[in-house]
């Protein structure tokens, strides 16, 4: 039987996506570089070429995940003015990225907790703050919101959304929205002056 070809037109984004749907049906566990060769429909050693090992994959995901909800999250400040309105849309964006992705986003906390994690995934989550925290700034400059330090404030609402998220895990889509909206309600009105 003939070795399978080494060359494939974009193999590193097929293993990455090959890569993220394997975590959710099976868990990291379970991933496998030659599986997902096999897959690929390539050697088993041509995703050596884009990943020395299964944790250098496990980490490109965890960038991808961050890249890919940061992006979001940017999306999502730039569509409004409003200060609530931008933690709300801001708090849709980061509940559904979670339902839809909820493998990923554990991997993803588990690479950014690590204490080997590479420079290239702290400047994404440095970049994720920065966008979460600039409207609890501008919101806090423009006296809508209470003082503090930003980051703190950022956590404590990342915090509530994380835990939204477990506590809504088999809830209907519309009773997440309207969960959601008052969740957000009553961090707004805890996070405004006094």
């Amino acid at each position: 039987m003939p070795d399978r070809p080494y060359h494939h037109g974009d193999l590193r984004s097929v293993l990455l996506a090959n890569a993220e749907r394997a975590l959710a049906e099976r868990g990291p566990a379970s991933l496998s570089l030659r599986e997902l060769a096999r897959e690929a429909g390539v050697s088993h050693a041509a995703p050596s070429r884009h990943f020395k090992d299964k944790q250098a994959l496990l980490d490109a995901l965890a960038f991808s995940g961050f890249e890919r909800l940061t992006e979001r999250l940017e999306r999502a400040v730039e569509a409004e003015d409003d200060v609530r309105a931008c933690l709300l849309g801001l708090a849709r964006t980061y509940v559904g990225f979670a339902v839809e992705h909820a493998a990923l986003l554990d991997l993803m906390y588990t690479r950014k907790h690590d204490p080997d994690v590479s420079e290239q995934l702290l400047a994404e989550i440095t970049r994720m703050l920065d966008t979460v925290t600039r409207p609890i700034r501008e919101g806090q400059a423009a006296g809508e919101l209470g003082g503090g330090d930003p980051y703190t404030v950022a956590m404590t609402v990342a915090a509530t959304l994380h835990g939204f998220v477990s506590f809504s895990a088999n809830a209907a889509p519309a009773d997440i929205e309207a969960r959601l909206a008052d969740v957000v309600g009553v961090l707004y009105e805890g996070l405004a002056p006094r």
